[in-house]
């Protein structure tokens, strides 16, 4: 990656994902396969791909407090958790084979593709939150699996962030993606220090998707999130299909 054009075309496809990442989730599953294609390694692409997240994290949680929207102390609490279960994932990505990746990957958009297809499109309506008690406990737990499969993939894991946070906790849309970009901040500290430690991360590719997500997750934070939602979600099984068949077959 030495040319003008392909700098500035992952830096386009950094603020893509940086902004489909922050509306709703899965910008993991556009960077991932595309890092892939342009020759690095799965468990390469697949740390390369956090140094991006970790930067759109922090400028996409400083859009939504630029806007009111405060999460504290609630987020801090599942994304400790989560953190705590990102270290074991990140050490299963580490040594997983190549072929594998792919195959594990493949499958994974294939599942949240049928989510998205299958997934009520009814709007998510204020309610009673529930962030203490019994529902804080359910949602750490439930957090230390979603850190797992974040440290382990990321691809993907905004959809289970959104989900939990809405069916268990009654977040509006809003606040669940301020909490769910929170979170992944948080474990994702983690993950790097792994995947940095392995040696497993291009950090050059990794510094100049990173200024695209950062770019997309600040715009999309002060954006109306609801806006994005169908687009987003048509936009992503298209993608999400081809890219899965692709990494199964070839």
């Amino acid at each position: 990656m030495d040319s003008a054009l392909e700098i500035i075309g992952l830096i386009f496809i950094g603020f893509v994902a940086g902004s489909i990442n922050t509306i709703a989730g899965g910008g993991s599953l556009l960077t991932l396969p595309i890092l892939i294609f342009l020759g690095l390694p799965p468990n390469i692409a697949n740390g390369t791909n956090r140094i991006a997240i970790l930067f759109q994290n922090i400028f996409t949680t400083a859009g939504f407090k630029s806007k009111g929207v405060i999460t504290f102390p609630f987020s801090i609490y599942v994304g400790i958790s989560a953190l705590i279960g990102s270290l074991l994932g990140a050490q299963i990505a580490v040594h997983i084979k190549g072929d594998t990746f792919n195959k594990i990957l493949a499958i994974i958009m294939v599942v949240i593709v049928v989510y998205m297809v299958f997934k009520s499109k009814s709007k998510l309506i204020d309610g009673i939150e529930k962030t203490a008690g019994k529902h804080l406990w359910l949602s750490i737990v439930l957090f230390f699996f979603v850190g797992v499969y974040g440290g382990f993939i990321q691809a993907g894991v905004g959809f289970i962030i959104l989900l939990i946070l809405s069916s268990v906790n009654g977040l509006t849309l809003v606040k669940s993606n301020a909490v769910k970009v929170i979170v992944v901040l948080i474990y994702t500290v983690a993950s790097v220090a792994i995947f940095a430690y392995n040696d497993v991360i291009d950090w050059k590719v990794g510094l100049v998707l990173a200024i695209g997500n950062s770019a997309g997750g600040w715009f999309a934070s002060r954006w109306s999130v609801k806006k994005g939602d169908g687009l987003v979600r048509k936009f992503l099984i298209v993608m999400v299909i081809t890219m899965a068949i692709k990494l199964w077959f070839f």
